[in-house]
């Protein structure tokens, strides 16, 4: 009998130390219970900043307004045209702006033909005119000399001019005559005729005729 009373009594001892290991096992479950909501709010709380609903997306879309606005405005900001940038340099004189006239030059077999500004801007003349000579017998071209060619600004009212060359006939016979010269400015291809009287020698190897640049002759 006092053998089966200490068995009950560790019996009981042996219930009482297991369910104190149960209770102390189970009591900081309870604080992580409590803590578990805790920490998961801020989580809750984070998904709704980010879906566009809180303070943080509306002033992300008063930025994205106020962006456009500045790429709108950049066309406006481009300066227009300034008074230059309508300018151009002197072009070419034209045909329609020369004046033309002939005269005899300083040495025997010498023809000067100016060429004045009409217009009423500056042009500009550059290089060797085109020169055709006719005749009875048909029509001939000058040559060109030697000479360099230089760029020459003629203002309205002015004139230029150049020199034809061509060989005097002192052969004692009739010759060949040259009623009218066709000339051609330089980058041009209108022409302007005026009437002349040159006579030269007529021979197998005649002498050429030919035309200084613009900008020549005296």
């Amino acid at each position: 009998m006092r053998i089966q009373k200490l068995s009950a009594a560790a019996l009981t001892l042996a219930a009482g130390l297991a369910l104190s290991a149960c209770q102390g096992t189970n009591a900081p479950a309870a604080p992580d219970k409590a803590s578990t909501p805790s920490s998961s709010a801020p989580s809750s709380n984070s998904p709704q900043g980010s879906g566009g609903n809180g303070n943080s997306d509306a002033s992300g879309g008063s930025g994205s307004e106020s962006a456009e606005p500045e790429s709108k405005g950049a066309p406006a900001s481009i300066s227009p045209p300034g008074p230059d940038s309508g300018s151009t340099p002197a072009g070419s004189c034209r045909t329609s702006q020369l004046g033309f006239r002939s005269s005899h030059g300083m040495g025997e077999g010498d023809i000067l033909v100016s060429l004045k500004n009409t217009g009423s801007v500056t042009c500009t003349l550059q290089g060797f005119p085109g020169v055709d000579l006719k005749s009875k017998e048909g029509t001939a071209s000058a040559e060109r000399s030697t000479l360099d060619a230089r760029r020459i600004n003629v203002r309205p009212g002015e004139e230029t001019r150049f020199t034809l060359h061509y060989p005097p006939n002192h052969t004692g016979g009739s010759g060949l005559t040259y009623t009218s010269l066709t000339i051609t400015p330089p980058d041009e291809t209108r022409s302007h005729t005026l009437p002349t009287d040159i006579n030269v020698p007529v021979s197998d190897t005649p002498a050429p005729i030919e035309v200084d640049p613009i900008g020549t002759g005296k």
